[in-house]
Order: structure tokens, then sequence, then C-alpha cells
């Protein structure tokens, strides 16, 4: 099988290794489509290390081809569309036991994100994944669609932590892929929806996505804006889609007594910020933050889109071919692109 590799800084190899052959209660899938994460671009400039020649990808989609011994072929039918949750569960630490698995702190040592080396990771032609990690998909899904499942969950495992309830003001901070991800997960959760963006184009496809009211922060006080907005309150629930941490700061002073703040985005780099405790104390503000897809977001977002209650197929900007992967990558760095993929 053929996997796309970075090789060193901005540039990718086509390398041939052995195809995986699924062991006890794998899944083989043939993979067709992989999006290109922002993990994936930071190694690809060498922002974030990794020893190379480093195969990436973890937002994929494909067909069941095999399954291995104890996989009830009925479950997991071959032929089937499927998308994969690729992080390997201890099951047995605390965090797996109290059903926050995707903070199983051994989840992304046992995975293939973590190997570096030439393993079968999203970006190739098959991957072996536990069959409790496939998670299969309408026939009729396009790829442009099915890729989103696993940042879609992402995004969703974020909505959780905000509990957004009916009738709530909800802010999202930032206009990019998540960002949008994010407005239509608050609206299908009852909220109305104040994003913070300075970018027209966003401002329009975020709109197109049933925000509410979209504020420029580069000619407002977004704070402020939030708080008349809200009757001086704040917002209820405040999403930081960005990495930048001044930003963070500014979540917090607008997020209402009894709100919840939610850091969604890692930090690149990753500076401190001031925080009040008084502000904590006297406003009862919830700040947490929200990593990796649950189970149950994967679940949740492959049932979505495989219902078609959602269409994410616009926010994937273009497709490229395994030979164009170094043009995937330089295009995904763009800041007008949402999600570009690769093809397999």
């Amino acid at each position: 099988m053929k996997v796309v590799a970075i090789v060193e800084e901005r540039k990718t190899g086509i390398f041939d290794i052995p195809k995986p052959v699924p062991g006890p209660n794998q899944v083989l899938i043939r993979i067709h489509a992989c999006a290109l994460c922002t993990f994936e671009q930071r190694v690809f400039t060498q922002m974030t290390k990794k020893t190379l020649p480093y195969v990436g990808g973890h937002e994929l989609a494909g067909v069941i081809e095999e399954v291995g011994a104890d996989v009830d072929p009925k479950l997991f039918p071959i032929g089937s569309k499927a998308a994969a949750r690729v992080l390997k569960n201890c099951g047995v630490c605390y965090y797996c036991r109290h059903g926050q698995e995707n903070l199983c702190k051994g989840a992304y040592a046992k995975s293939a994100a973590a190997a570096g080396t030439l393993t079968p990771n999203g970006l190739g032609e098959y991957i072996a994944v536990d069959a409790n990690q496939t998670f299969l998909l309408s026939d009729d899904i396009a790829y442009e669609q099915a890729v989103f499942v696993e940042p879609f969950a992402c995004v969703l495992n974020s909505i959780e932590r905000g509990k957004i309830e009916l009738g709530d003001d909800v802010v999202v901070i930032g206009g990019g892929v998540m960002g949008i991800l994010h407005v239509i997960a608050a609206k299908m959760s009852g909220a109305r929806v104040i994003l913070s963006e300075p970018d027209p184009a966003r401002e329009k496809v975020a709109k197109s996505y049933g925000a509410d009211i979209v504020l420029n922060p580069k000619e407002v006080d977004v704070v402020a804006e939030v708080k008349k907005l809200t009757g001086g309150e704040g917002a209820n629930v405040v999403f930081n889609t960005t990495p930048i941490t001044a930003l963070t700061s500014q979540a917090i002073e607008m997020t209402a007594m009894m709100g919840r703040m939610v850091q969604y985005s890692s930090m690149h780099p990753d500076n401190p910020i001031e925080v009040s405790p008084n502000y904590i104390h006297n406003s009862e503000i919830i700040i947490t933050g929200s990593k990796s897809p649950s189970i149950k977001a994967f679940d949740t977002s492959a049932r979505i889109l495989s219902k078609k209650i959602v269409d994410l197929a616009p926010l994937l900007t273009e497709s490229y071919s395994m030979e164009e992967a170094d043009k995937a990558f330089e295009r995904a760095l763009s800041p007008e692109t949402y999600r570009v993929m690769i093809r397999f």
C-alpha cells in the first residue's frame, strides 16, 4: 500500500509499506479520502516536531474491505462506508472508566498519530482499526462530507462541555472551519449564536449556516458589544476556537455569571493569560476545555452526517490526489480555506 509522509519541512513523499492485516476485533478500511487537520499542518511546517518521515491523518473515510476474527460481518458489512476514530483507548484508566475516553492518557501513545514512522494512518490507502472505533456511514454519503465526521465529532464534544440550553446566547470566537462547525452545532442546540470574525467571506458562510449576529473585532469592542446585546449580562456560553491566547482572556470577560467558557483550540505558542480570581469567585463561571472526540460524539456526528441533517460539504474547499500532497498541504495552510482533503 502507499502512504503520504511528511519527510521534511513543507515537503512530502509517497512510500510503499506493507498493507495491514486486521487482527482480532479489527476492521480493515480502504481509505478513499482524508482531510488535513491543523495538527498535520503543524507537522508539515515543523511547528510541531515529529519523527520523520511522518504519516499523519485522522479525518478519514473509506470502505470496509475485510474484518478480523471475532468481528461480526453483519455488524460491519464488507463494502460499507465507514469513518474511524484512530485513538486507541486503554479502557482501564480512571478517565476511560468514567466515560471520558477522550482524555485517556494512553490514547495518543497507542495511536498511529504518535508513531511518526512509516505506519498506516489516515494519509494512506488502508488502515486497520478496532471494530469499536469504526463507525458506519450511509451508502450515499459523499466523501467530501464523510471526512467531516471526526472534526464535527470534536466540536460536538465541545458543545457537550458547553452545556447549551434552549434560548442561550452563545459566542463563537473565530470563523474558521472549527468555528463554523461550532456555529452549526450551537444553532442545532437552540441558541442565539454570535460570531466574532473579521473576514467578510467567513461572515457570509457563517450566516448561511445560521449565525444570528457577526461582530467584526477590528471594528468594534466585541466584549462590549456582547454585553450590549445581552442586556449587560454577557453570553451564557463562549467557545474560543482560535489559537490566540489573548482571545481566551476576552472569552472569559464576555462570559455571563454562571456561564461556561470553553477553550476549544490548542495554543501554539501556549502563552499564559491573566485571569481575575475575584471574577471567577463572584460570577461562578466555569472555565473548561475540550479535547478530542468522545465515542459518543463520534457516533452522533456519524449519524447526523449520514442522515443529512446538516450538509458540511461546502466546507470542503478543495481535494487533491496523493501525488499532489505538497499542494494540498500548502493550500490547507491558506486562511482562505476551510478543509482540504487528499483522495486515495
